[in-house]
């Protein structure tokens, strides 16, 4: 017996795998030959045999029709690792079969076949010639879809060459050769009589997930029964429904266990399986064209009941498959590639199923090995009986991380890691313990593969695409000045998004912005991108999403548009490959039991640019600064090094969403040499996740919990084992990137009154040439006159000219981003910590710093404000209020010191503000899901922070 997929929930939508592989080929292509077999197989109903004779050719060498009945059972197909020694699974050659006869099938089984698959099956001629055209408009405007038959698709499955099945570049001849074929075995199988053989034909060859060949199989399986007559309308419409995509709605894997060890397919979280099957209930209660064969024999009440009918499975036996499946997350993954490369998709693949296949892999076992330890170590061992000896006995060290997480609802964990200059998947966690059967809890649900079908929200690991859409185009730089103050985005619907710990830090630059993961200036930056834009940028990266438009908003940025983990990492594979995607594959060859090549072994594609080679390095420079402890105290912690202990530059991004049902960690390392990569290296890029299965909240008032807790630890642990002996290099620089001083608040030029610079990376001629009076900087303050004055502290001491924080153009083309700025200006000029805000609720309070572990440039802004009193005038009178045109005196807690160059900038305390909770970046507002795979989208901006942890 194979492998279960227990407990895997939503899968990625057939819709958004033509998404996906509409990036290599255009919809058009595939639409117009549909256009045009369309209107062949109109012309067919009027003339059938003339259009047959018209494709004389194509007919040439298609096995006899009535070779349908045959099914063939063959050795099993063997997955092995990267080097062909490691024997990961076995599957396939057809040996969970049990073939029926028609009369042992009910007739409603059949009708809810049809009624999903082909409503005119019993009437049509093996091909649907209208809905063939149907779905080829519909691919015209986008929106690609199948129209196969029953018949078609059993003769895709069993009457054509798998060559030509298999080969993308002959999608017309197997068009024509399937609608052909299909034609003949309608006519080889003639009346009523020939439709019964073709429909248990079907019945019998397709597989329907878990394993299982054939409806029996899948029934038996699943529920426990050995007669189809037994089965119950629910279960019926169920095993009607797996067909269209049985590996992700394999009912198993979408399982969860109930505490007495029952294993159930919960109903109200919106499975795409329990969704399919409601909608097959309503096509049989709504239209009775659709219940050929059952007639009235069922009213609408007994459908509808149908849909509460709980789906309890059958007990499932792993003991055989754990002996037999290694990395099995990882295999299933193959056999979903399987599906792709050998049957166009088709998730029923004659190839798979005829088996004696050798599939070698992508898979990297050692590195597997490690990274199954360190999920473990995220996940299972916290909550063991004793963590220090189970830390002992996996070979990771117990650390502090790890005690603490025995408080906290973390239950679950997934991680990848991949070669970003190949497309190579090496390592492929997608649940902790896949055979572990002792816990019961829907948080933790083992065969779930959280990184391959998991809808999950990215958090503040999505802000790097924003920047970067900006920085590729030109608009922005590492140096761009945002005002980090609290904001209520007017046009868009009233947004409010605050930073984690409700400080405003004011004039702050991209790098600062996304090093600490601020949230307002992403928002910011992505109203000057359009979020549109940074979606489809999103997109051209790798990411998928459950919706073709961004439903988030402003708050896309923050990363609420849910995305599979997998696809996310791959984005960062594309940053890393200096903008250009590639994909990527789990799959290297593909041989028959004859050793002959089924497809042409893998090379990695040119790759797509996403972004230019500029812009990509200077996000991963930015992105690098991260794991440094002299630029960041906090997510530097998370440094990887050599054996020597020397740094090995790295990125990361974290990410954190509200409650945190998401903690994430992403980044990559610099890629090897030709002798590194001789020697074993890899460009390496890692993805974690954690959190529960069900999507439930693990942040709790008493115990919060953030990214840097779990998600960050395991991967670094992981990163830093894996290179350990790998030579330390660092990230190459592409031509067309230069450097420059700049000032560290305002990003522009420095000027005589800069008291600190930082050395910055730009795309070559977006460096700042000249002083931007529209930016936040230091200026002469002058006279009524116009001429420079001489401003004496308090009207004593020696007079000296001085420069001024100006911020009176600052953000003048957003009213509401300009009015904003006024009341910080108003509480800045109070002091540090002064609170207010536009949301009374939620006040946020001025602030210099973001942690009190990190003041780079001192307690500053840059510069005082400027008084309104100086020794060569009279006194004026008393300032109107607080505006960006006039400030009242505020005497700067620390004065400005000299001009020093900073690179990187030094670490100094910050003794005069109360500490703040040590923040990783966690981002405002996401939406709160329900225990559910796919969390249903935002439909407005989120409002609401997480609790922030004590300090």
């Amino acid at each position: 017996m194979q492998a279960n997929r227990n407990g895997r929930q939503a899968g990625r939508p057939p819709d958004q795998r033509a998404k996906r592989g509409s990036r290599t080929g255009g919809s058009l292509a595939v639409a117009l030959p549909m256009l045009v077999f369309a209107t062949m197989a109109i012309v067919a109903v009027f003339g059938l045999v003339g259009v047959v004779g018209a494709f004389a050719l194509y007919s040439q060498d298609l096995p006899p029709a009535t070779d349908l009945e045959q099914i063939q059972f063959s050795t099993a197909s063997t997955i092995y690792d990267r080097t062909g020694s490691v024997q990961l699974a076995s599957f396939g050659g057809g040996q969970n079969r049990l073939p029926v006869t028609f009369d042992e099938i009910p007739p409603i089984l059949m009708d809810a076949t049809t009624a999903i698959e082909d409503k005119s099956f019993w009437t049509n001629t093996g091909v649907d010639p209208i809905g063939i055209l149907s779905a080829a408009l519909d691919s015209i405007r986008g929106d690609s879809r199948g129209a196969s038959t029953i018949t078609q698709q059993l003769v895709r499955q069993r009457l054509l060459d798998p060559d030509l099945v298999q080969d993308p570049g002959r999608t017309i001849e197997r068009k024509v050769k399937e609608i052909i074929q299909s034609v003949r075995v309608t006519e080889a199988y003639p009346g009523e009589a020939g439709k019964q053989k073709i429909m248990t034909a079907y019945l019998n060859q397709n597989y329907y997930g878990n394993g299982t060949y054939g409806i029996l199989a899948a029934a038996k399986g699943y529920f426990g029964v050995d007669n189809l007559h037994e089965l119950t309308l629910g279960q019926v419409a169920l095993l009607a429904a797996l067909p269209q995509s049985p590996s992700s709605y394999d009912l198993v894997r979408n399982a969860v266990k109930a505490p007495d060890g029952t294993l159930y397919v919960p109903l109200n979280t919106g499975l795409p399986v329990v969704e399919r099957r409601n909608y097959i209930l309503d096509l049989l209660a709504n239209d009775p064209d659709r219940r050929v064969l059952t007639g009235n024999q069922y009213g609408a009440q007994d459908f509808e009941n149908a849909k509460s009918e709980p789906i309890i499975l059958a007990p499932q036996d792993t003991q055989q498959a754990l002996q037999q499946w290694l990395a099995p997350h990882f295999v299933w993954a193959v056999r979903d590639e399987l599906a792709q490369k050998l049957c166009a998709g088709a998730d029923t693949c004659p190839e798979l199923e005829r088996g004696g296949l050798k599939i070698t892999t992508t898979l990297d076992w050692n590195m597997q090995q490690i990274a199954e330890k360190w999920v473990t170590a995220g996940v299972l061992l916290p909550h063991a009986s004793d963590p220090q000896a189970f830390a002992q006995q996996i070979g990771v060290p117990f650390e502090p991380w790890m005690k603490k997480l025995a408080k906290l609802q973390v239950n679950n964990g997934a991680l990848i890691a991949m070669d970003y200059q190949t497309g190579e998947t090496l390592a492929y966690v997608g649940s902790a313990g896949y055979y572990r059967d002792d816990i019961s809890s829907p948080k933790f649900q083992p065969q779930f593969d959280v990184l391959g079908d998991g809808w999950r929200q990215p958090g503040s690991a999505f802000k790097p695409f924003n920047y970067v859409t900006g920085i590729n185009d030109g608009s922005m730089t590492a140096a761009s000045m945002f005002m980090d103050v609290t904001t209520t985005f007017d046009n868009s619907g009233g947004y409010t998004p605050k930073d984690w710990d409700l400080l405003e830090r004011g004039p702050v630059r991209m790098r600062t912005a996304l090093q600490w993961s601020m949230n307002i200036p992403a928002v910011k930056a992505l109203v000057l991108n359009g979020v549109s834009d940074v979606f489809l940028a999103a997109q051209n990266f790798g990411m998928t999403f459950q919706n073709d438009t961004p439903s988030a908003g402003l708050s896309l940025t923050l990363g609420t548009e849910v995305s599979h983990p997998r696809d996310v990492a791959e984005s960062y594979a594309t940053m890393a490959n200096q903008g250009s995607y590639i994909g990527y594959t789990t799959i290297l060859t593909i041989q028959d039991s004859s050793g002959k090549d089924l497809v042409p072994p893998y090379a990695p594609p040119a790759g797509k640019p996403a972004v230019s080679p500029q812009a990509a390095y200077v996000m991963t420079n930015i992105l690098a600064s991260n794991t440094d402890p002299k630029q960041n105290p906090i997510w530097g912690d998370f440094a990887i090094r050599g054996s020597d202990g020397t740094r090995r530059p790295a990125t990361l991004k974290t990410g954190t969403t509200q409650d945190a049902n998401d903690l994430v960690a992403y980044g990559y390392l610099p890629p090897p040499d030709d002798a590194g990569r001789s020697a074993g290296e890899y460009a390496l890029v890692v993805g974690v996740w954690n959190g529960n299965s069900d999507g439930s909240p693990v942040l709790t008032p008493q115990n919060p919990v953030l990214s840097t807790d779990v998600a960050a630890p395991v991967w670094q642990g992981f990163s830093q084992e894996v290179s350990q002996g790998w030579a330390v290099t660092d990230f190459p620089r592409p031509d067309g990137i230069v450097e420059a001083d700049v000032d560290a608040w305002s990003g522009g030029v420095p000027t005589q009154f800069t008291t600190q610079t930082y050395h910055e990376v730009f795309i070559s001629g977006t460096q700042p040439t000249a002083p931007d009076s529209t930016k936040v900087g230091l200026q002469v303050v002058p006279d009524a006159n116009g001429n420079d004055v001489l401003w004496v502290d308090g009207c004593a001491g020696t007079p000296t000219t001085n420069g001024f924080l100006s911020l009176a153009n600052v953000d003048a083309d957003h009213a509401d981003w300009h009015a904003a700025d006024a009341g910080w200006i108003a509480r800045a000029q109070q002091g540090p910590g002064t609170p207010g805000g536009p949301d009374p609720n939620i006040p946020t309070k001025a602030s210099f710093i973001f942690d009190p572990r990190n003041a780079p440039y001192g307690k500053s802004w840059g510069a005082p404000f400027p008084p309104t009193t100086n020794c060569q005038q009279a006194p004026p009178s008393p300032s109107p209020a607080p505006s960006l045109e006039a400030s009242p005196t505020l005497e700067p807690s620390l004065e400005p010191t000299p001009t020093t160059e900073i690179t990187p900038p030094p670490i100094t305390p910050a003794p005069t503000e109360p500490p703040t909770a040590p923040p990783p970046p966690t981002e405002p507002p996401t939406p709160k899901p329900t225990p559910t795979e796919q969390p249903p989208p935002r439909t407005e901006p989120p409002t609401e922070l997480p609790t922030p942890a004590p300090s």
